[in-house]
């Protein structure tokens, strides 16, 4: 889960790509970087380095990025080493042209493309990021389809074409191509959100991609739909848009923890309104809670904040128990569930979360969050829930329980680190993490509330759930595998 934007205008796009960034930093915070094209067309000017958005530019760093054409990238590592600033994005490769390049996603055989790349193609990877992997396959089609022609837009196409053909996994993707223009692509099956969005400013139009509609939003984009599954969009250096469907087959199978729980709610992707979602799967939620715990037994329903306060809104009107905000969030911690490490997680909950004692004292209080993954902030929140003077403490997840790792760019890598990857249930997780009840989502109650938002999408990528990858070629081999790399790199980290 990172977050991409690119913004081609006729003027400097450096402020405005910082300020786009900024509305995508919930989506990766290791690490921030924007590249522009020069206004010869030919020179990239790119920084980047770890650390938020705000920290990492200066006015230094944003003096120095001319140009009228750019692209950034937010990042939060699921492959290669999170605290190495060699994988901040956005990538080079000086062949075709120069290309710059940027990725939201994750692909599921980087290791193999990576070898066939340096046998077959003479190409040298020199990072673990599969961004860099995609990057050269990117090139490589690019390459070979120009090779001792003039450039013509189609030859984008055909070379989106042939990286479907030769890639899987999920990969919103936005390269810079020095002296053509831009393209931006996305996977067959749409499993990353990339929005397109048009606006004319002294009557010349100005185009954006971002990774959620929040950003164009922001910048007056209104104008504005998805990249279709498997399209790409080339925009060349005149302004001239063309668009083409470069996958043989797709569909569109967005994975739903977007809405659920990684989108800022003031975003649409694909049709569907994140906060729509979250309270519609609020009001699925509360059925399944009444099958658990009697109502008369809660006082008041409880946010924990910020991403389940819809979901517990609309819980809390359904049921018709009384809605109280009882935890004070500092925002200037990060997001736990995408913090580097376990260690860091546990610590950080009491720094980022502060009960206000008055709206636990003597009361049973059910709370709601998004998801429980790995079941370490949810069991430092009940404690907190205890520690200022709750009687009882049911939780309620918008989710159902996370049983699988996601291969598609969410920091859910292996079942062992699941609290119910061993397929605990609902009891033995409330005797984890405390609590007198824990309720989750059902899956099919799940689906039904995200797709009621947009009756053409039916099909989810729900793999962190049911276990059913919507790409098709993972299986237990690869699983165990997921599971013997984490295990090698926690040992290197101990080592170290």
């Amino acid at each position: 889960m990172c977050g991409i934007v690119g913004l081609f205008s006729h003027e400097s796009v450096n402020q405005r790509l910082y300020d786009a960034l900024l509305l995508v930093q919930h989506r990766g915070q290791d690490a921030a970087g924007i590249c522009t094209l020069d206004d010869d067309k030919l020179t990239f000017h790119m920084f980047k380095a770890r650390g938020l958005v705000s920290d990492v530019f200066r006015t230094r760093n944003m003096r120095d990025l001319t140009g009228t054409i750019g692209l950034g990238q937010v990042r939060y590592p699921t492959q290669g080493l999170p605290n190495s600033n060699e994988e901040s994005q956005p990538f080079y490769c000086n062949t075709p042209y120069g290309i710059m390049f940027v990725h939201n996603g994750n692909l599921t055989h980087t290791a193999q493309l990576k070898q066939a790349l340096y046998d077959d193609f003479h190409r040298h990877i020199n990072t673990p990021s599969d961004s860099e992997v995609l990057m050269n396959v990117f090139a490589d089609e690019l390459f070979r389809i120009t090779q001792g022609q003039k450039f013509v837009p189609d030859m984008v196409f055909e070379a989106v074409s042939g990286l479907h053909r030769r890639v899987s996994g999920a990969y919103a993707c936005i390269a810079l191509i020095a002296g053509k223009g831009m393209v931006a692509f996305r996977d067959p099956n749409a499993i990353r959100p990339l929005c397109f969005g048009k606006k004319i400013v002294d009557g010349r139009p100005e185009y954006m991609f971002a990774s959620e509609s929040c950003a164009l939003a922001a910048q007056d984009f209104r104008d504005m739909r998805d990249v279709a599954p498997g399209e790409a969009i080339f925009i060349d250096l005149q302004g001239n848009v063309y668009e083409r469907q470069c996958a043989t087959t797709y569909r569109y199978a967005p994975c739903i923890f977007e809405y659920i729980y990684l989108a800022r709610p003031d975003s649409v992707i694909d049709g569907i309104s994140v906060y729509g979602a979250r309270l519609s799967l609020g009001r699925r939620l509360a059925r399944e809670v009444l099958k658990w715990i009697p109502k008369e037994e809660i006082d008041v329903v409880m946010p924990i904040p910020d991403s389940s306060r819809p979901s517990a809104q609309a819980l809390s009107a359904e049921l018709g128990i009384p809605y109280v905000e009882g935890f004070v969030k500092n925002r200037y911690i990060g997001r736990t569930f995408i913090m580097a490490g376990q260690a860091q997680r546990v610590s950080t909950v009491r720094r980022k979360l502060n009960p206000m004692p008055s709206e636990f004292a003597g009361r049973n209080v059910l709370l709601v969050d998004d998801s429980i993954v790995r079941g370490t902030t949810m069991r430092e929140i009940v404690r907190l829930a205890r520690d200022a003077g709750a009687k009882k403490v049911f939780v309620a997840s918008s989710a159902p329980r996370v049983c699988f790792p996601n291969v598609y760019g969410i920091d859910m890598p292996t079942r062992s680190e699941l609290i119910c990857g061993d397929g605990t249930d609902a009891a033995g997780v409330s005797r984890i993490v405390g609590a007198d009840a824990v309720v989750f989502q059902t899956i099919p109650d799940m689906i039904e509330a995200v797709a009621s938002l947009n009756p053409a999408i039916q099909t989810f990528d729900c793999s962190c759930f049911d276990g059913r990858y919507i790409t098709g070629d993972v299986d237990e081999a690869y699983l165990a595998e997921l599971d013997a790399q984490a295990q090698r790199i926690r040992a290197r980290s101990q080592d170290a």
